[in-house]
């Protein structure tokens, strides 16, 4: 399969020609469309609350964007990483056509591989364990760029569980719809899955990210 990413040259310097006032151009160049799909991510997710608080959800969107941009996404892989969560959470099938309309049967293919369902009403939606188990089998034939944003959400979550762990204890997993069991089953699993699966630093990240909170547990709050 053919990696479709633009690798980022993070062993270069950051400036080119040696001319310390001449910063190199960006790689890849975000132009109108990413900005384009900022303004729909604002327009879905604009009123939303990050799971157990009230900070922007907005927050959790612009961080995974943030890391598919710095371990070398390519623009539709940005776009994507901007509208991961949309159809799922907000709009369902008619959002994501929206999406493919316009920006592109890239942008949909990886945003529909990052959803769990499409269902847009909570009553209707399959049970967590199914849908989760669902996913999970899914990245198993998923591609390289679906496997590359999906994993930049799930560093991004689980960074945030480890940091909110630390402060909160096992209060945190009231949060989940999994409680603490199936929250920890889910990510552990994840994590095997794209070690297997997805050759690339994030992988790195996310082994990481896991351990951290293994540790936590291993020290008090099991």
């Amino acid at each position: 399969m053919c990696d479709v990413r633009l690798e980022r040259r993070r062993d270069e310097p950051p400036f080119a020609g040696g001319d310390l006032g001449a910063m190199a151009a960006p790689n890849p160049i975000l132009g109108e469309r990413f900005s384009k799909a900022l303004a729909m991510a604002v327009e879905i997710h604009g009123d939303q609350s990050r799971k157990g608080v009230n900070t922007p959800y907005l927050g959790h969107i612009l961080g995974v964007t943030s890391l598919v941009i710095d371990y070398g996404g390519n623009e539709d892989q940005a776009i994507a990483a901007l509208l991961h969560d949309g159809p799922e959470d907000q709009g369902g099938q008619e959002l994501l056509d929206r999406i493919g309309d316009e920006f592109g049967s890239e942008v949909e293919r990886i945003v529909r591989a990052c959803s769990d369902t499409l269902v847009e009403d909570p009553d209707d939606k399959p049970e967590w364990q199914e849908r989760k188990e669902t996913y999970l089998a899914h990245l198993e034939s998923a591609q390289e760029d679906e496997l590359f944003v999906s994993c930049a959400d799930k560093v991004f979550n689980l960074r945030a569980i480890v940091a909110d762990f630390r402060e909160e204890g096992d209060v945190l997993w009231d949060r989940f719809t999994g409680k603490r069991d199936g929250t920890l089953w889910y990510y552990r699993t994840l994590t095997k899955v794209f070690e297997r699966r997805l050759a690339d630093r994030l992988t790195g990240e996310l082994r990481r990210a896991m351990d951290a909170l293994e540790e936590l547990l291993a020290v008090g709050h099991q």
